[in-house]
């Protein structure tokens, strides 16, 4: 799994490229522990190129999103698909994320 890291001034912005399921969560979870630790906070996760993710790459969604609560922050995901805003409402946990539209209105979010 390729996972970029892009930077919009202060904010983070990861982007997995396909499935976060079995090892390709544990890979994409530390990909973003890592960025967590270099960023101020403001972190997104584009789900452009996230096809599906399993039980294992939602356990890692949640454990980013929790480390960042920690903080009193919020992952935010954009551009999410079809497929994966299905697994997320079935199972419940759609609210747990802030959504938008695109990455610049992730952005923006911040502000």
């Amino acid at each position: 799994m390729q996972i970029g890291l892009q930077r919009h001034g202060a904010v983070t912005v990861l982007s997995p490229q396909g499935p976060i399921i079995g090892p390709d969560a544990d890979a994409f979870r530390q990909a973003a522990t890592d960025a967590l630790l270099r960023s101020q906070g403001r972190f997104i996760v584009d789900a452009t190129a996230i096809a599906y993710v399993d039980s294992k790459g939602l356990e890692a969604l949640l454990d980013i999103t929790e480390k960042l609560a920690t903080s009193g922050a919020a992952l935010k995901l954009c551009n999410v698909g079809e497929t994966l805003r299905e697994v997320l409402q079935l199972t419940e946990l759609i609210n747990q994320f802030e959504n938008y539209a695109d990455v610049n209105t992730a952005v923006r979010s911040f502000l």
